[in-house]
């Protein structure tokens, strides 16, 4: 797993990092009011943001899960506690 990431929303202010979703696309949540997710895509001019549902986060997250199991209990268990710090 990478270091944490951050963004700044314009909007909502600091965003941190909950998953990877594809190439170029991450499942992140406002910092202080964790209830607000967004897709958020990165190009080269930018990012895009796309807020999304508690429901679609929490499954974009628990296949991240499912992808980090395949590499390693270290992986998977730092994947765990932020999915846990997150949705639980």
């Amino acid at each position: 797993m990478s270091a944490e990431r951050y963004l700044n929303h314009p909007t909502f202010g600091m965003l941190y990092r909950v998953a990877p979703v594809a190439e170029g696309r991450d499942l992140y949540a406002t910092l202080y009011a964790q209830r607000i997710f967004f897709l958020v895509t990165l190009q080269s001019r930018g990012a895009s943001f796309e807020v999304i549902p508690l429901m679609d986060a929490r499954h974009h997250a628990e296949q991240n899960l499912a992808r980090s199991r395949r590499n390693g209990p270290e992986e998977h268990g730092r994947w765990r506690q932020l999915f846990d710090q997150t949705f639980l």
